[in-house]
């Protein structure tokens, strides 16, 4: 739909059922499929890819150049998946030399004032409430439900299904399939309200509370734990899931609340 109030670039690629409301700015090398809707006063920059259906509320600004001193103007991308919303005033940056792109899933819901930094990678039916930032190279994983007001440091990881308290510091990687509060941020339990929301059946959600019990509540160190958990437990695909992630944690993750 053209829009006489709006800047388009002539390069920009914007499919024909794309509406674009009045004051949007699109750069060059944007790329917008079908059935998009781009409110007022949003500004999408050069590297933009936005998919199918998806809704982009006054305010946003998408594939903004990064913060970060190391950026020497490379050609990269700030990708959107279908379906996903991005609120008021979001911001997210295209990536670095890094991993040149920064990626937003399919079916997302990234509420108004979050950021989104340079090169981070998130899944698929995530939700980040208001006010969330997101430093760089942050990675979160697939049904992850991070609330309002929360701090992610720069190269942590956030696993799937995880929920993780509003106003939180994320400091360090938190695992799959757990609920992550207090301060510092610390494991609070197994989310398993969303896991049977999504389909877990009990059994198991009690496969995952008996891996989680080896790492945060038997008092043995991590390497010990996935020893025992390796040599002890049934092969399951949580489970596995799990002993990854924990192994593929560079900054370590967080600490038991029970502790």
């Amino acid at each position: 739909m053209k829009q006489p109030l709006a800047y388009i670039h002539p390069d920009a690629k914007i499919a024909p059922t794309v509406v674009i409301e009045p004051f949007v700015t699109i750069d060059k090398n944007v790329v917008i499929e079908e059935g998009t809707w781009i409110g007022p006063n949003v500004t999408i920059m050069e590297g933009a890819r936005i998919g199918k259906n998806c809704k982009i509320y006054p305010g946003a600004v998408i594939g903004g150049i990064p913060q970060d001193l190391k950026f020497k103007g490379e050609e990269t991308l700030a990708v959107i998946g279908d379906n996903t919303t991005i609120r008021e005033c979001v911001t997210v940056n295209r990536g670095t030399a890094a991993k040149g792109k920064t990626v937003i899933g399919k079916n997302c819901l990234i509420m108004a004032y979050c950021h989104v930094a340079h090169d981070c990678l998130l899944g698929d039916n995530i939700i980040i409430s208001n006010s969330t930032q997101l430093a760089g190279e942050v990675e979160v994983d697939d049904f992850a439900i991070i609330s309002g007001g929360c701090l992610v440091h720069q190269f942590t990881r956030i696993g799937s299904h995880v929920m993780v308290q509003g106003g939180s510091k994320v400091g360090k990687d938190v695992p799959p399939y757990v609920t992550a509060g207090r301060e510092p941020l610390s494991y609070a339990g197994i989310n398993s309200i969303g896991l049977r929301r999504r389909g877990f059946t009990n059994e198991q959600i009690r496969d995952i509370q008996d891996v989680y019990r080896y790492i945060f509540q038997s008092g043995m160190n991590t390497t010990n734990a996935i020893e025992r958990i390796q040599a002890e437990l049934p092969a399951t695909k949580e489970r596995d899931e799990i002993i990854l992630f924990v192994k593929n944690a560079p900054r370590g993750i967080i600490k038991s609340y029970f502790d």
